[in-house]
Protein backbone atom coordinates (compact mmCIF):
# COMPACT_ATOMS: atom_id res chain seq x y z
CA UNK A 1 0.00 0.00 0.00
CA UNK A 2 3.23 2.26 1.16
CA UNK A 3 4.40 2.08 -2.39
CA UNK A 4 1.13 2.31 -4.30
CA UNK A 5 0.72 5.42 -3.11
CA UNK A 6 3.40 7.09 -4.71
CA UNK A 7 3.23 5.30 -7.67
CA UNK A 8 -0.23 6.77 -8.34
CA UNK A 9 0.90 10.27 -7.38
CA UNK A 10 3.18 10.09 -9.91
CA UNK A 11 0.77 8.64 -12.76
CA UNK A 12 -1.65 11.32 -12.18
CA UNK A 13 1.09 14.26 -12.13
CA UNK A 14 1.96 12.94 -15.63
CA UNK A 15 -1.54 12.57 -16.62
CA UNK A 16 -2.90 15.63 -15.90
CA UNK A 17 0.93 17.81 -16.87
CA UNK A 18 0.37 16.31 -20.79
CA UNK A 19 -3.20 18.13 -20.63
CA UNK A 20 -3.75 20.95 -22.72
CA UNK A 21 -6.42 23.56 -22.08
CA UNK A 22 -9.14 23.52 -24.21
CA UNK A 23 -11.25 25.75 -22.98
CA UNK A 24 -12.09 28.52 -25.81
CA UNK A 25 -10.84 32.17 -25.85
CA UNK A 26 -13.88 34.07 -26.18
CA UNK A 27 -14.92 38.21 -26.22
CA UNK A 28 -18.44 38.64 -25.31
CA UNK A 29 -19.29 42.74 -26.10
CA UNK A 30 -22.93 43.95 -24.78
CA UNK A 31 -24.17 46.96 -26.84
CA UNK A 32 -26.78 49.51 -24.78
CA UNK A 33 -28.41 52.43 -25.44
CA UNK A 34 -27.83 55.67 -23.73
CA UNK A 35 -30.97 54.45 -21.49
CA UNK A 36 -29.14 51.23 -21.06
CA UNK A 37 -31.46 48.92 -23.07
CA UNK A 38 -29.61 46.27 -25.02
CA UNK A 39 -29.45 47.23 -28.48
CA UNK A 40 -30.62 44.20 -31.35
CA UNK A 41 -28.75 44.75 -34.66
CA UNK A 42 -25.98 46.86 -33.71
CA UNK A 43 -22.68 46.35 -35.68
CA UNK A 44 -19.46 45.62 -33.64
CA UNK A 45 -15.86 45.72 -34.92
CA UNK A 46 -13.11 44.22 -32.95
CA UNK A 47 -9.85 45.93 -33.88
CA UNK A 48 -6.54 45.17 -32.61
CA UNK A 49 -4.52 47.83 -30.53
CA UNK A 50 -1.00 47.34 -32.80
CA UNK A 51 0.35 49.87 -30.67
CA UNK A 52 -0.61 48.07 -27.14
CA UNK A 53 2.23 46.86 -25.01
CA UNK A 54 2.89 43.94 -25.28
CA UNK A 55 1.52 44.45 -29.24
CA UNK A 56 -1.05 43.11 -30.58
CA UNK A 57 -0.82 41.19 -33.91
CA UNK A 58 -3.11 42.75 -36.62
CA UNK A 59 -6.55 42.09 -36.38
CA UNK A 60 -10.33 43.37 -37.48
CA UNK A 61 -13.41 41.25 -37.54
CA UNK A 62 -17.49 42.68 -37.54
CA UNK A 63 -20.58 40.42 -36.32
CA UNK A 64 -23.83 41.87 -35.42
CA UNK A 65 -25.24 41.70 -32.04
CA UNK A 66 -28.33 39.09 -31.40
CA UNK A 67 -31.82 39.72 -30.32
CA UNK A 68 -30.29 39.54 -26.73
CA UNK A 69 -28.19 42.55 -27.61
CA UNK A 70 -24.51 40.99 -27.70
CA UNK A 71 -21.94 39.13 -29.86
CA UNK A 72 -19.66 36.52 -29.35
CA UNK A 73 -15.75 36.91 -30.90
CA UNK A 74 -14.06 33.25 -30.87
CA UNK A 75 -10.85 34.11 -30.66
CA UNK A 76 -9.22 30.86 -31.15
CA UNK A 77 -8.07 31.49 -34.88
CA UNK A 78 -6.48 34.71 -33.38
CA UNK A 79 -4.11 32.69 -31.25
CA UNK A 80 -3.01 30.39 -33.66
CA UNK A 81 -2.07 32.72 -35.83
CA UNK A 82 -0.72 34.81 -33.38
CA UNK A 83 1.92 31.88 -32.48
CA UNK A 84 2.11 29.73 -29.09
CA UNK A 85 4.10 32.43 -27.53
CA UNK A 86 0.95 34.82 -27.71
CA UNK A 87 -1.51 34.78 -24.80
CA UNK A 88 -2.96 37.81 -24.41
CA UNK A 89 -4.46 40.54 -27.13
CA UNK A 90 -5.89 44.29 -26.40
CA UNK A 91 -8.56 45.34 -29.07
CA UNK A 92 -10.33 48.82 -29.58
CA UNK A 93 -14.59 48.36 -29.79
CA UNK A 94 -16.30 50.59 -31.78
CA UNK A 95 -20.32 49.99 -32.05
CA UNK A 96 -22.89 51.85 -34.44
CA UNK A 97 -26.70 51.69 -34.78
CA UNK A 98 -28.87 54.11 -36.22
CA UNK A 99 -26.10 56.63 -36.58
CA UNK A 100 -25.31 55.96 -32.74
CA UNK A 101 -21.81 55.23 -32.16
CA UNK A 102 -20.10 53.94 -28.88
CA UNK A 103 -16.47 52.98 -28.17
CA UNK A 104 -15.01 50.22 -25.96
CA UNK A 105 -10.77 48.83 -25.12
CA UNK A 106 -10.84 45.30 -24.24
CA UNK A 107 -8.15 42.74 -23.17
CA UNK A 108 -8.74 38.97 -24.46
CA UNK A 109 -6.62 36.14 -22.66
CA UNK A 110 -5.92 32.73 -24.18
CA UNK A 111 -8.56 30.17 -22.99
CA UNK A 112 -11.02 32.89 -21.20
CA UNK A 113 -13.89 34.36 -21.71
CA UNK A 114 -13.52 38.69 -21.68
CA UNK A 115 -17.12 40.57 -20.91
CA UNK A 116 -17.16 44.23 -22.33
CA UNK A 117 -20.29 46.16 -22.47
CA UNK A 118 -20.18 49.27 -24.88
CA UNK A 119 -22.63 52.08 -24.78
CA UNK A 120 -24.09 54.19 -27.72
CA UNK A 121 -24.44 57.66 -27.31
CA UNK A 122 -26.76 59.82 -29.08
Amino acid sequence: SFLLTPFVLVLMLSIFSGCENKDPSILKVFVRSSSNALVAGAKVVLVADVSSNPPTMAYVDTLYTNFSGFVTFDMDDFFTVAGSETTTGYFDILAEKDNKLGEGYIRCRKHLTAVETVFLMN
